[in-house]
């Protein structure tokens, strides 16, 4: 997010337009919290995992009365456009903001988990994943050494885009997500294949909200079925939400925010920066609740060839 916002901050400057930065999100919205942001107040940031501007959940923004302080502020510092960057909590912060005013508003899609729909990708995804095939890597340096099967256990509570990247960017024998039904007696049986095979390790990528449970859970009913291996479960957890962003989501915020910038400017609102098959473009703000967004069935294919 700090690569987006520098990449807006800049944009805004080269237009010479005036930019403050809501500190804290809606929450910042109710208790006026704000900061000027000139170029020279993001000089150093691209680099930076997080958001300096900081972030935090609000149900206060939640009530009428929270969203009317909102409003009385954002109308007290003169802001004439807004510019949200999250996700499916941003977003639905933004459709109620714009029930009470006529602003334009645009939302630039950040989460790792890559779950937003209208956009091939977020911000973050890429660097999540990086972070995970990269611990998936060294796991598998000691499971070799020991002969040992780790179920890895990755974000995504509803969406399994972090589990489907990594597992197949790090060479899992399996993938399990919540988008599809988890066959514990199939996963046993490609295991047991493989132990046959005389693998001298074994790697199973687990999203946190698969339907068979937590990698934990899944471990446990596998050991009643699997000899020879010494069973193990590492949990990733938050470290997959910090470090420094990639290139690749470098390039993406600065895109997002460059064109958020310039959208507003041509009178766009109610829209969403995406990329749509390698086109930078905008979609309505609706769109990012229409349906749950798919998975890539090509990656499913390859996670099929490739633990044949």
């Amino acid at each position: 997010m700090n690569s987006c916002l520098r990449a807006v901050v800049r944009s805004c400057a080269h237009y010479g337009i005036q930019c403050v930065g809501i500190e804290q999100g809606y929450q910042g919205m109710i208790n006026g919290l704000y900061v000027d942001l000139k170029p020279e107040t993001v000089s150093g940031i691209i680099n930076q995992g997080g958001t300096v501007l900081g972030s935090s959940r609000s149900p206060e923004f939640r009530t009428p009365e929270g969203r009317e302080k909102a409003k009385l502020f954002i109308q007290d510092i003169g802001v004439e456009g807004i510019i949200g960057i999250g996700g499916d909590g941003t977003y639905r912060g933004l459709i109620e903001f714009a029930k009470l005013s006529d602003l334009p508003i645009i939302g630039i899609p950040g989460t790792i988990d890559n779950d937003i729909n209208g956009t091939d990708y977020t911000i973050g995804f890429d660097t999540a994943v990086n972070t995970a095939i990269e611990a998936i890597d060294k796991i598998r340096d000691t499971a070799k050494s020991h002969k040992r099967l780790f179920f890895v256990e990755v974000m995504g509570r509803y969406a399994g885009h972090i589990a489907l990247a990594a597992g197949v960017g790090g060479g899992a024998e399996a993938i399990l997500i919540p988008e599809e039904t988890t066959h514990l007696e199939k996963l046993i049986e490609k295991l047991k294949t493989g132990w046959k095979r005389k693998k001298s390790s074994m790697l199973v990528v687990v999203a946190e909200g698969d339907d068979a449970g937590d990698a934990f859970q899944v471990a446990e009913q596998v050991k009643k079925h699997i000899d020879g291996y010494e069973i193990k479960v590492t949990v990733l957890g938050h470290i997959q939400r910090g470090g420094s962003p990639s290139a690749a989501d470098r390039l993406l915020a600065t895109r997002f925010g460059q064109l958020a910038v310039s959208s507003i400017l041509e009178g766009a609102s109610h829209k969403m920066t995406a990329i749509v098959n390698g086109k930078y473009c905008l979609v309505e703000l609706n769109q990012v609740f229409e349906g749950r967004k798919k998975l890539d069935t090509e990656f499913l294919k390859a996670l099929d060839i490739a633990a044949s």
